[in-house]
């Protein structure tokens, strides 16, 4: 998670454009703004559109305003990670019906999905998961991103034990309750995907007949 002054530094670059302005942005480093000033700045020079909203940028959550402090989250202190863990763990909300798996076939859907949350996209629209940008998931695609583990064979070499399904939900839902200041997007708890579409990805990773387990 960048900080409200990294994310102002970055917004003045880009705004900075060539010749003396970007010299001034780039000055701008050693400048010591607050938090307040960041604010002040991301709200007068942004406009809300669609899904991308400045409230959405500057309106940080108790996890989010920790994890901030740590940008290299291998550095974040062991018991902050123990805090935010706990506190994230408590929101993760499991299916009423208990009915954890969907259809293996709209999960790749989702997981080749990365649309979702721009200021072009409709509100209320369905979001993308975008899962390859992190993760390998089958063989048959062979462009994926690394950032995340591979989760070929997930459910072939886990099983389908309830420990297992509860574990692959919460993370799902909420990845900073197992790994705190995660990079990866906390899909339920934030309203990017619907409970629906957490279980189609739930069957992709866990169903024997999902190319995941091929």
């Amino acid at each position: 998670m960048k900080t409200l002054h990294t994310m102002a530094l970055m917004s003045l670059l880009l705004l900075a454009g060539t010749g003396a302005q970007a010299q001034t942005a780039a000055k701008a480093k050693s400048v010591k703004v607050t938090d307040a000033d960041v604010r002040q700045m991301i709200e007068s020079s942004f406009t809300s559109k669609g899904p991308a909203t400045v409230e959405g940028v500057v309106n940080q959550d108790a996890t989010q305003k920790a994890c901030s402090q740590y940008p290299d989250r291998t550095k974040v202190p062991a018991a902050l990670a123990k805090k935010v863990e706990a506190a994230e763990l408590k929101l993760v909300k499991y299916p009423a019906d208990n009915n954890f798996i969907g259809d293996w076939k709209e999960g790749e859907r989702i997981a080749q999905n990365g649309r979702g949350m721009q200021f072009s996209d409709q509100v209320g629209a369905p979001n993308g998961a975008n899962c390859y940008a992190c993760h390998q998931l089958t063989k048959a695609e062979i462009s994926f991103g690394n950032i995340g583990p591979s989760l070929y064979n997930y459910g072939k070499l886990r099983g389908n034990s309830q420990d297992v399904i509860r574990y692959t939900w919460g993370k799902i839902w909420d990845s900073n309750a197992y790994s705190a200041c995660s990079n990866m997007p906390r899909f339920g708890h934030k309203g990017i995907l619907t409970e629906q579409q957490i279980r189609d990805v739930m069957a992709l990773l866990l169903d024997p007949a999902s190319p995941v387990n091929q």
